[in-house]
């Protein structure tokens, strides 16, 4: 396969880089246009240190959730700081997982389209080195796979439990338990063990949402111990963590039989909003800096119109940059691109209020903070719908330069 290049194709990016190879770039940041994502080269690195120590401190393997960046140059990033594998949410997806060569590949979903399966089931056939392993929360799930799969199938499985008012999942105990019997019976699947997925019982750290969080994850762990016996080799019990880690690892840790795998995807690039006030592994959180994670991510947009007082247009929306989990915030300002830059001044109280297509409305109280031409940057909330919007992401080092850019999958 030819090496990745810039392309005229790929966003923001100068003709001085097309045709450079994506690993091989040499161009300061100032080259590129707005609006522009970059990924903050040190910061990740940080942030990948971060993780890794947190999680052998306590016991925990790690899968990061791929799905997050679908980048396969970070999540070979991920498995060079210690990661075991990696966690994917769809059948495609894990194929671009398998074709990356990714050693060990966690489907956190379901996945019951036949052809689908069948040419997961044919890699894995070519690819012994590698290992595959899908969620299942039903009995009829089950047949549907075990008809799609041919007889020497290596799939792995796990059983899903759910909670009430949750996502998907096996919402009794003892319904999950007889599920992963019949796995384990199975002539063409292999049961691994069980999986949970956290995040969809709490948004926040209210004393609500940490005891919804921590009785299901109290309940995970104890159909893990349960399941372990009917396990070939070290069961698995898998949770969620990007928001919740530290419940996680609470709940799951120490279970004779059973290897806890934390699925954090969020971490390697973090943010400014929605992760940074509910992760226990945010600055924010009074941890010293080499032990907190770091909003790895950030936008850049240039102030095109300044049609009212207290009102100016940036040209990034909806298509650049992610506001489902909150709007992108304003950090700092600056005549231009990678020039010296100035932060917001407390008393305009400058946000983001509205994003259309390709526009962002920064508002302010008093006094302009911006002129026409300025470059704006912005803090992003959720990494998950960062990624999906640029199919190449320039690498900014420290000194501004970019030397290297990843291409997402989606």
């Amino acid at each position: 396969m030819s090496p990745r290049t810039v392309t005229a194709d790929d966003k923001s990016f100068p003709p001085s880089l097309h045709g450079q190879e994506v690993t091989a770039l040499e161009a300061p940041i100032a080259d590129l246009a707005t609006p522009l994502l970059v990924l903050d080269g040190p910061a990740m690195t940080h942030n990948l240190q971060v993780m890794a120590d947190w999680s052998a401190a306590r016991g925990l393997e790690l899968m990061p959730h791929g799905k997050t960046t679908m980048a396969p140059a970070l999540w070979r990033r991920q498995l060079e700081a210690g990661a075991t594998g990696i966690t994917v949410a769809t059948g495609w997806q894990a194929g671009v997982a398998l074709r990356a060569g990714i050693p060990v590949v966690q489907l956190a979903n379901t996945c019951l389209d036949p052809a689908l399966l069948r040419a997961l089931a044919a890699h894995l056939t070519e690819h012994p080195e590698q290992e595959l392993t899908v969620w299942a929360d039903a009995p009829g799930t089950v047949e549907l796979m075990e008809q799609a799969l041919p007889a020497d199938s290596r799939v792995g499985v796990l059983v899903e439990l759910g909670a009430a008012d949750g996502r998907t999942g096996v919402r009794d105990d003892a319904a999950a338990l007889a599920l992963a019997e019949r796995i384990a019976a199975s002539d063409r699947l292999t049961l691994r063990g069980v999986c949970g997925y956290e995040g969809a019982l709490g948004h926040d750290r209210s004393e609500e949402a940490l005891e919804a969080v921590r009785t299901y994850c109290a309940r995970l762990a104890a159909l893990g111990a349960q399941v372990a016996p009917l396990v070939e080799g070290a069961a698995w019990i898998t949770a969620g963590g990007s928001a919740y880690p530290d419940l996680v690892a609470d709940a799951i840790d120490g279970i004779e039989g059973t290897r806890a795998i934390l699925r954090s995807g969020a971490y390697i690039v973090h943010d400014s909003v929605f992760y940074r006030g509910i992760s226990p592994l945010d600055r924010d959180r009074g941890l010293p800096e080499r032990e907190a994670l770091l909003p790895a991510m950030r936008a850049h947009t240039r102030v095109i119109s300044q049609p009212e007082p207290g009102l100016a247009l940036l040209d990034a929306g909806k298509r650049d940059v992610p506001y489902d989990e909150g709007l992108p915030v304003p950090l700092a300002v600056a005549a231009s691109l990678g020039g010296e830059e100035r932060p917001f001044p407390a008393e305009a109280r400058a946000e983001i209020t509205a994003l259309n297509d390709q526009h962002a409305f920064l508002r302010w109280e008093g006094e302009a903070p911006v002129a026409l031409g300025d470059v704006v940057t912005l803090g992003l909330s959720h990494p998950c719908t960062a990624f999906d919007k640029w199919r190449l992401i320039p690498i900014v080092d420290a000194d501004g330069i970019v030397r290297e850019a990843v291409e997402t999958l989606f």
